[in-house]
């Protein structure tokens, strides 16, 4: 039988391709041309702006994507779960643009932006297509398709950076071309950001029409949708909380740091350093994709909780890998932004630290959502939103965004220790803590010593990083071939 960790491991990496590459083309050309191309404040309005996007697909997913999984994965009503969950989201996700067209103006003027209605607009129409399709392409994950899965997203991701280099970098350099004087307008400037997106989201829903189609093999049940409701009710809770935790804090700071401070400046200076843990933000994500459904999936072997531990434990040791390679060769990484906005560098390794852990919370929240127990998760989120709301009103005024990287950070390992200890009592699951204690304290010794004492050391400054990752990555190896290459079910 074939190693059920390779084969998670193997479509994780598949995964990589639809969801790290292109989102690394993000970084490596987007993020250092944004950095370059607009001021600190122009960039501190896209960090809010998409901060609102994420808020705004949590709402219009309402936890369907969960929903689906668990009722479709082991189900002869596969194809019925998908038409009915499909249906659902597309007449949530139109009332949602209409809405939006019509009441723009209010909008724009309760977020700031009264002079730029126009991006509500636009925003509404990203946010609706990409709620919509997260359902095709769940099901392309159902049906383990990734190289489908990845080639959608990276037209999706190819024609969002040509567009922003034609209309950020092109057009104001050719403005006596006829055509550029037809479809350019300096006056929009931000604004070619969310055009580009529309025009790359809208491509990407023709590319699904045949999944889109797919919903009409079967029809909508309304008893269906009320009991993937039921289950994926409590998930959306969740997931709103989820994005407390992960974007208020880049909603509040213009609010809460003082004017003479320029709240916006350091907003764009926020933002740009949390894409310098990019790497980590993608494992998780890439990994996140793959083994949703890899776990639902093998929630009814027999030995599936030793799987999930294992699992557990490679996940944090390639955590901790990406975390010593990000901060081990820092002065490289930050490169990629801007000059003006480097000062906001030291939050990095905070950043890193914290989506690991967030990592390790997917990771634990296997147990309520096989369990059926997902108003668990409900409550482990709400309790992380309300620790995140209150360190970012407490500090931002006194500490900027540094109160809000460790807000992050602190939020995310309270999660980690509820639900772990609750799992213990509901669902437990023999995660080797120990060793992955160990482990974590291994990274934390290696980034620490070579902070204050290695670094600097002439003539292996350079050196020493390869050989501090090279010495813990021979440790994991001895320590973890066995698991990995003899894994046998029991």
């Amino acid at each position: 039988m074939k190693n059920p960790i390779k084969q998670l491991f193997g479509q994780t990496a598949v995964y990589g391709l639809g969801i790290v590459l292109p989102r690394l083309l993000n970084y490596l050309l987007l993020t250092p041309f944004y950095t370059r191309v607009f001021e600190k404040a122009s960039y501190g309005v896209i960090t809010e702006l998409y901060a609102y996007v994420v808020f705004l697909l949590v709402i219009l997913t309402y936890g369907m994507e969960t929903g689906y999984f668990r009722f479709a994965s082991n189900s002869e009503k596969k194809e019925k779960v998908y038409s009915t969950v499909l249906g659902s989201l597309f007449a949530t996700s139109l009332l949602f643009i209409i809405a939006m067209q019509v009441w723009s103006g209010p909008v724009s003027n309760a977020i700031g932006y009264d002079r730029h209605p126009e991006y509500i607009k636009w925003l509404a129409f990203i946010v609706g297509i990409d709620a919509f399709t997260s359902i095709p392409f769940a099901r392309i994950r159902l049906l383990n398709r990734p190289v489908k899965y990845a080639l959608i997203r990276l037209v999706e991701v190819s024609v969002n950076i040509g567009l922003n280099l034609f209309f950020l970098f092109y057009c104001p350099r050719h403005t006596d071309s006829e055509l550029v004087s037809v479809i350019y307008n300096e006056s929009i400037g931000v604004g070619y950001v969310l055009i580009s997106n529309l025009i790359a989201s809208s491509l990407k829903l023709l590319l699904l029409l045949p999944e889109i189609a797919a919903a009409f093999r079967s029809t909508f049940d309304r008893s269906m949708l009320k009991e993937v409701l039921r289950y994926s009710y409590p998930l959306l809770i969740a997931g709103l909380a989820g994005t407390v935790n992960e974007a208020l804090d880049r909603i509040l700071l213009k609010h809460l740091i003082s004017p003479e401070q320029n709240p916006m400046e350091q907003l764009g200076i926020y933002g740009a350093n949390y894409k310098l843990a990019v790497l980590m933000t993608l494992f998780v994500q890439m990994f996140r994709y793959a083994a949703e459904p890899f776990f639902f999936s093998k929630s009814e072997d027999k030995n599936a909780r030793k799987l999930y531990a294992d699992v557990m434990t490679f996940f944090v040791v390639a955590g901790l890998f990406i975390f010593l390679l990000v901060t081990l060769y820092l002065d490289y990484f930050i490169l990629f932004i801007g000059s003006g906005f480097r000062e906001g560098v030291h939050i990095v390794p905070v950043v890193l630290a914290a989506n690991l852990v967030m990592g390790i919370f997917f990771n634990l929240s296997i147990w309520y959502k096989i369990s059926n127990k997902t108003h668990f998760g409900a409550i482990f989120v709400l309790v992380g939103a309300a620790i995140t709301i209150v360190v970012n009103l407490l500090f931002i005024p006194r500490y900027g965004y540094v109160a809000s990287a460790w807000a992050h950070l602190l939020c995310y390992s309270t999660m980690v220790a509820l639900s772990y200890a609750w799992s213990k009592k509901h669902f437990p699951i023999p995660y080797r803590t120990g060793r992955i204690v160990a482990y974590i304290a291994l990274a934390g010794f290696i980034y620490v010593s070579n902070k204050l004492f290695l670094q600097d050391i002439q003539g292996w400054g350079k050196l020493w990083p390869l050989l501090l990752l090279g010495g813990f990555g021979v440790i994991v190896v001895w320590k973890e071939r066995p698991t990995f290459n003899n894994y046998k079910p029991d």
